[in-house]
């Protein structure tokens, strides 16, 4: 972890601006003198279970993975982070240590705000109180799809939903249509709930029935109707 002097304060704040705009002009100052810009390099944990929480995260640039380590080792990714979205602060609301872990999926900037100085602020701010119970509603009901889809779904829906996400999460890149992140396969089957190999061999029965083009870790969606279709049918 660095700190990162890419980014001015103006430059943050704008990318904040759904936060920042709910902020009085005092709240303003007190955030911007308690803010830091850190960058995290690929594979660098930002927290992890059993850390006490400190900060409100705000994603700048980059990807963040959520995830949490099960029964023998194998990890279930649960969420992924794009620009910019908030995370870190329901285990601090919570009064517990965090239940999840986070690192950088690749370089990655993130804005980090004392968790007492947003407290402070949501004692006195009703917007920015709505602001945080909209965010954490909004990840209640994705978690609770994502429980259903994980459970109640064979490995093929399964796969197809998590492709059809990565798409809608981080869009696809504008010289080749391909998804815009690079996913190891195993991060994958962590995101689908399967092995790795399962992952593996589902890619490959979807590239023969040109669903999809696999390029290494380049995944380009073809038929986007029918891959919906299959996750849809479970």
């Amino acid at each position: 972890m660095a700190s990162s002097y890419k980014w001015g304060l103006s430059e943050i704040t704008a990318l904040m601006n759904d936060l920042w705009q709910l902020l009085s002009e005092d709240e303003k100052q007190t955030f911007a003198e308690s803010l830091r810009v850190v960058t995290y390099r690929k594979h660098e944990p930002i927290y992890e279970v059993g850390d006490t929480p400190e900060y409100l995260i705000c994603l700048i640039s980059g990807k963040i993975k959520i995830y949490r380590d099960g029964v023998g080792g194998r990890s279930q990714l649960l969420r992924l982070m794009r620009p910019v979205q908030y995370f870190g602060y329901r285990a601090w609301m919570a009064n517990e240590c965090y239940v999840t872990s986070a690192a950088a999926f690749e370089d990655s900037v993130v804005c980090l705000i004392p968790m007492p100085v947003v407290n402070l602020a949501l004692q006195k701010n009703n917007a920015l109180c709505r602001f945080f119970m909209t965010n954490l509603a909004q990840a209640l009901g994705s978690s609770d799809l994502r429980t259903v889809s994980l459970t109640q779904k064979h490995i093929r829906g399964r796969l197809a939903e998590s492709l059809l996400f990565l798409r809608d999460t981080y869009g696809v890149a504008e010289d080749s249509q391909a998804i815009a992140i690079k996913i190891p396969r195993e991060d994958l089957a962590n995101l689908s709930n399967m092995t790795t190999s399962n992952a593996i061999r589902t890619l490959s029965d979807f590239a023969v029935e040109q669903l999809i083009v696999v390029d290494g870790r380049k995944i380009t969606i073809l038929d986007e109707q029918k891959l919906k279709l299959v996750s849809e049918i479970g």
